[in-house]
């Protein structure tokens, strides 16, 4: 028989590991470099920049516009990792709570 209770239970329970596993993979970080290690970018899992590192051995100071597109293309491929990273850890979640592929993000 259909019981209510247990099904509204089982959804806090969901609704609670979903936030704990959503606070877990804000506090990652992801980084990724561009211009052959002209520039690293760090992101945590709330796609939030958290850190840059300039090679100063690496920049040419007369050519500004360059390492103005290189700092973008290193904060770039952090996100795009840290997004990729997320999803992977969703779907792995999604089927150890018995969920179809997909259904969390």
């Amino acid at each position: 028989m259909f019981d209510m209770n247990q099904l509204m239970k089982q959804a806090q329970e969901m609704q609670g590991k979903m936030a704990q596993m959503q606070e877990d993979l804000a506090r990652k970080q992801i980084t990724a470099d561009a211009g052959g290690g002209m520039v690293q970018a760090t992101v945590n899992g709330k796609m939030e920049l958290v850190k840059l590192k300039i090679d100063k051995a690496k920049i040419d100071l007369a050519d500004m516009e360059m390492l103005e597109d290189v700092i973008v293309a290193a904060v770039a491929a952090a996100q795009n990792r840290a997004g990729e990273m997320m999803k992977q850890e969703m779907q792995k979640a999604a089927g150890a709570m018995g969920l179809p592929p997909g259904m969390l993000g």
